[in-house]
């Protein structure tokens, strides 16, 4: 299966990544965790440790690297390699931590810096051989953003999870993912509430978002909050986190039996 897991900033999607990834790593599934967020930080929600967090290179920073696999020599260049190879490159730059192996992709910083497209092809064609080309399980923390996912990737994730907590600007950017998702062909959208109190909170994200199927809930816990602080693993920390997406996993799995 390949998850990507979207929505406003702050609303839990490095959380609700991070749970995924360790609920079908611990039934054996080799997983692929692909930090794709500018905000990179799942390797903290996976209770990597800061220190070794900090050895990881983004793809996107790897200058010589880009250089090499995509023809480009400077920010002038208008000729690259629109497919460079890229199938190597999670398994020398990934980190892994039992059944799972996380990568950075990066993002670009140098605003006003000229073109980017070499890296920006790298990341693509990286994303669509992870989606298309990879037989391991991926699951990907994104931004509200789906630039990285073109048509032809798009076809390939099994789901777009849009994490919405119970307010409305959460619910517009919900709206406007589903637009963009529409527009690259992304049928399989749902949405997963996230930091929900109470049952008020709940259906005020069902009732507010009736083009959705809504997957389930990872509900506050205070103990998601405390492991975010202390850089804990969220899956290590909160048995209800547990609790909350093993539903949501088990709904995801019946989806994808249903297709099959």
């Amino acid at each position: 299966m390949k998850i990507a897991v979207t929505g406003k900033g702050g609303v839990g999607k490095t959380s609700l990544t991070s749970l995924l990834a360790n609920a079908y790593a611990a039934e054996g599934r080799q997983v692929i965790a692909i930090d794709a967020n500018p905000d990179a930080n799942l390797a903290g929600a996976l209770g990597i440790p800061a220190d070794v967090a900090s050895t990881i290179t983004p793809i996107a920073d790897l200058e010589e690297l880009i250089k090499e696999r995509t023809g480009v020599e400077g920010t002038a260049d208008t000729f690259f390699k629109l497919n460079p190879k890229v199938d190597d490159l999670v398994d020398r730059y990934g980190l892994r931590k039992g059944n799972i192996r996380l990568a950075v992709m990066g993002t670009v910083r140098r605003g006003g810096g000229g073109c980017m497209c070499g890296e920006s092809a790298l990341i693509r064609n990286l994303v669509s051989h992870l989606v298309l080309g990879r037989k391991e399980m991926v699951v990907m923390d994104m931004d509200a953003g789906l630039e990285h996912m073109g048509r032809g990737t798009a076809k390939g994730v099994d789901a777009l999870i849009v994490v919405v907590e119970p307010g409305q600007r959460s619910v517009q950017t919900a709206r406007s993912i589903l637009k963009l998702a529409k527009d690259i062909n992304v049928k399989k959208v749902y949405v997963v509430g996230s930091k929900t109190k109470t049952d008020d909170d709940r259906d005020f994200i069902v009732k507010n978002l009736p083009e959705f199927e809504v997957l389930g809930f990872i509900n506050y816990h205070l103990d998601v909050a405390e492991a975010d602080r202390r850089g804990l693993s969220v899956y290590e920390s909160s048995p209800e986190a547990v609790v909350d997406v093993g539903v949501i996993k088990r709904r995801l799995d019946e989806l994808q039996e249903k297709d099959k």
